[in-house]
C-alpha cells in the first residue's frame, strides 16, 4: 500500500536524501521547504507553519518527518528547530491520528548532549517562543550564541520524551522518535569542514570512531525505518546515528 509521507528539508541534505529513498521504495512524498519543494515555507514563521499544516492537514497522511533545521549562532535556530518541528508536528497530528499506520520522526543532534542556555531551553519547553527568542537575542548580544543551536536540539528531544508517551500520541498509536546524527556531510556543515581549524574544533566535539562523517542517506535509512509499519513499540527514543560519538563523550554510564 502507497503510503503518504511530508518531509521538511526536503531540498537538500537529510531531508532530500529521505525523500529519495521513501519515493524508490514506493512512498508518495511531499517535500516541504523555502524553495524547491511541493509546499514553500518558511518554518521559523506562524504564517509559513501555518501554511503547512493547512495543506497537508485535509489529508490523508501517513507520516511525518521533520528534517528542517538550521544550525547559526542564531535565534533562528530556535526558530526552525524547536518551535518550527513542535507547531508542525502538533498541527498535524489530528490527521496522522486518522491514518491506519502513522508515523512521526523528528531530525536531532549530538549537539543537544552539549552545553546549552538553560534560559533557552526552559523558554522553549514551556512553549513560549517569544521569550525563547528576547532570551536568544540576549545570548548572542553577550557572545553565546553558539549555544543556542545546542539549546534549540535539547529542548526537542525533551519535547519529544514528553510528547511521545501521552494520550495524544502514543494513547493515538502514534510513534514518535528521532534520529541524532553527528557530523553529516550536508550543505549545513560544509563551511565547516572546509575550514581546517573549524574542523579540528567539530572533530573534538564530536569525535566519531565508526567510519567517520555520515553521508545523508545513512540518516535517512534509520528515519525510513522510525516510519515504517514495522515499528510498532519505539517511541520517545532518540536515536544516536553518530559514528560512536555520544558513546565516546558521554561514556557507559549513561544509557
Amino acid at each position: 500500500m502507497t503510503r503518504r509521507i511530508a518531509v521538511t528539508g526536503s531540498a537538500s541534505g537529510i531531508g532530500k536524501a529521505l525523500v529519495e529513498v521513501l519515493r524508490a521504495q514506493g512512498d508518495t512524498v511531499i517535500g516541504v521547504d523555502r524553495e524547491a519543494a511541493d509546499i514553500q515555507a518558511d518554518l521559523s514563521t506562524e504564517d509559513g507553519r501555518a501554511r503547512v499544516v493547512a495543506e497537508l492537514g485535509a489529508g490523508p497522511l501517513d507520516g511525518v518527518v521533520a528534517c528542517a533545521g538550521v544550525s547559526a549562532p542564531d535565534p533562528i535556530s530556535v526558530s526552525v528547530n524547536h518551535f518550527g518541528v513542535v507547531r508542525l508536528l502538533e498541527g498535524l497530528r489530528p490527521v496522522l491520528a486518522a491514518a491506519p499506520n502513522p508515523r512521526a520522526a523528528v531530525v536531532g543532534s549530538i549537539a543537544g548532549t552539549q552545553p546549552v542556555d538553560q534560559a533557552v531551553v526552559d523558554a522553549c519547553l514551556r512553549d513560549d517562543e517569544p521569550a525563547a527568542l528576547e532570551l536568544a537575542r540576549a545570548a548572542v548580544a553577550n557572545g553565546a550564541g553558539y549555544r543556542l543551536y545546542p539549546s534549540s536540539k535539547s529542548a526537542l528531544a525533551q519535547w519529544l520524551r514528553r510528547a511521545a508517551v501521552t494520550e495524544e500520541w502514543a494513547g493515538a498509536g502514534i510513534p514518535l522518535n528521532a534520529v541524532a546524527p553527528g557530523v553529516v556531510l550536508s550543505p549545513m556543515v560544509a563551511p565547516l569542514i572546509a575550514d581546517e581549524a573549524m574542523k579540528e574544533v567539530m572533530d573534538r566535539a564530536v569525535p566519531m570512531p565508526l567510519n567517520g562523517y555520515a553521508r545523508p542517506v545513512v540518516i535517512a535509512t534509520a528515519l525510513t525505518w522510525l516510519i515504517s509499519t514495522g515499528n510498532t513499540h519505539m517511541t520517545g527514543q532518540v536515536i544516536y546515528v553518530d559514528g560512536g560519538a555520544d558513546a565516546t563523550l558521554r561514556g557507559p554510564g549513561v544509557f
